[in-house]
């Protein structure tokens, strides 16, 4: 049984700067992936030698977007990153949920804080 984690990250870019990242091929490859192709909702993730398929479950402009491991056979499980901006303030945060098992919720949690700093390093604020 996976376990649902959120992380928070502060960004302090535009919500609309920071969706561009999350939500095309392009600004995902700037970060997340080597590589990436979008067929229908199906986004095909790649890194080196690896390939993982993601179906776009959900999507708000500016706001969210929800993908689930297509391979992945948790039915609860997906990952989701979400923008949220602090109206007082200004400071814009992003928000992952991700499911992980006990014995890698410590691995998974490294693995979204690296990730993060490539995106910080692409969109110029880390």
């Amino acid at each position: 049984m996976k376990e649902k984690l959120e992380l928070e990250y502060s960004v302090n870019v535009s919500p609309n700067i920071l969706f561009s990242r999350l939500s095309t091929p392009s600004g995902l490859a700037e970060w997340f992936a080597d590589d990436i192709y979008v067929q229908d909702d199906i986004f095909r993730f790649i890194w080196s030698n690896a390939e993982q398929q993601a179906k776009l479950l959900h999507r708000r402009k500016n706001q969210c977007i929800r993908f689930k491991w297509v391979d992945d056979e948790d039915h609860q499980s997906y990952f989701e990153f979400k923008i949220a901006k602090d109206e007082l303030t200004g400071d814009v945060a992003l928000i992952i949920t991700d499911f992980a098992a006990d014995d890698e919720k410590q691995d998974t949690i490294e693995l979204w804080d690296t990730q993060i700093s490539n995106l910080k390093l692409a969109l110029g604020v880390a």
